[in-house]
């Protein structure tokens, strides 16, 4: 712990690069989460910072497999993506996800602490609240522990079942700024495993992609989303001014304040999230 402890990200700040220690969030008052995490962003100046020696004598490794993640997975689903959209130029969406781009992108590597049977009905058996993730897409590699969970459109939670040798892949608040809508913010959330797993430590692998920071929220200009009446969003004026970059910290600061009752709240410029147990 005191070496993790050098490294303790800014997460005053909205900055999640390096440690983010056990318990430093509260899922419900006066009861902190089980969670302890280490982002490593992308290995370019701009986002330099001290590493632990074990960071730094794979960094090689880990730099390839981030690399790996960024040219040859996320590429092809932002590709994809453009294809949807029938954006005129398919790689219009690569500008500002590019490795070498000054963003948020980062890898994580984080463990959900088992509770005792007590201490999960404390929590409602919860370990983290259903939420959206803040940037464009989430992709996860996960052990096969029954956790995770999606929200339907029936107003029901889902176990997500962890597929061998596939990824599974949120998208997050950004695009659906970017597509009004038509691709929505996956609600997920963590829940404690069932009985015969509830005593296993959750370990997951995950990696988030972020928009560059200098990137607006606005509707994009698709002919699909003009030709379904979404070609402009009724606070595109407010999204204009507020950067991609913004957004994702001030989201990532809005996990620690003081848990509270409300569903939705406030993060920039009147824009809102929403929040489920």
């Amino acid at each position: 712990m005191s070496e993790k402890l050098k490294h303790v990200a800014d997460l005053s700040n909205g900055n999640y690069n390096g440690y983010r220690p056990l318990g430093a969030g509260e899922i419900f008052p006066g009861l902190c989460d089980n969670i302890e995490m280490y982002n490593v962003f992308k290995f370019i100046p701009e986002l330099e910072r001290s590493q632990p020696d074990v960071i730094n004598e794979h960094r090689a490794e880990i730099e390839h497999f981030q690399r790996h993640i960024a040219e040859d997975v996320v590429r092809k689903l932002l590709v994809l993506v453009g294809i949807v959209l029938e954006l005129p130029d398919e790689e219009a969406l690569l500008g500002g996800h590019r490795y070498s781009d000054v963003s948020d992108c980062h890898l994580r590597y984080m463990i959900y602490r088992a509770r005792t049977p007590e201490e999960n009905a404390r929590y409602k058996n919860i370990y983290s609240k259903g939420h959206t993730d803040f940037g464009s897409l989430t992709l996860l590699f996960r052990q096969p522990v029954a956790a995770l969970q999606v929200y339907t459109p029936a107003g029901e939670w889902k176990y997500v079942k962890p597929l061998r040798e596939s990824i599974t892949v949120n998208i997050a608040d950004v695009f659906q700024f970017w597509t009004n809508g038509y691709l929505k913010s996956s609600v997920h959330r963590v829940h404690a495993p069932p009985p015969d797993q509830a005593h296993l430590d959750r370990l997951g692998l995950l990696y988030f992609l972020r928009p560059s920071h200098d990137l607006t929220l606005k509707t994009l200009d698709s002919p699909l989303l003009r030709r379904l009446g979404l070609g402009e969003a009724e606070d595109d004026s407010k999204k204009d001014g507020i950067k991609a970059g913004d957004w994702v910290r001030a989201r990532v600061k809005g996990n620690f304040d003081k848990p509270d009752d409300r569903k939705e709240k406030e993060v920039l410029g009147g824009i809102k999230a929403k929040y489920w147990d």
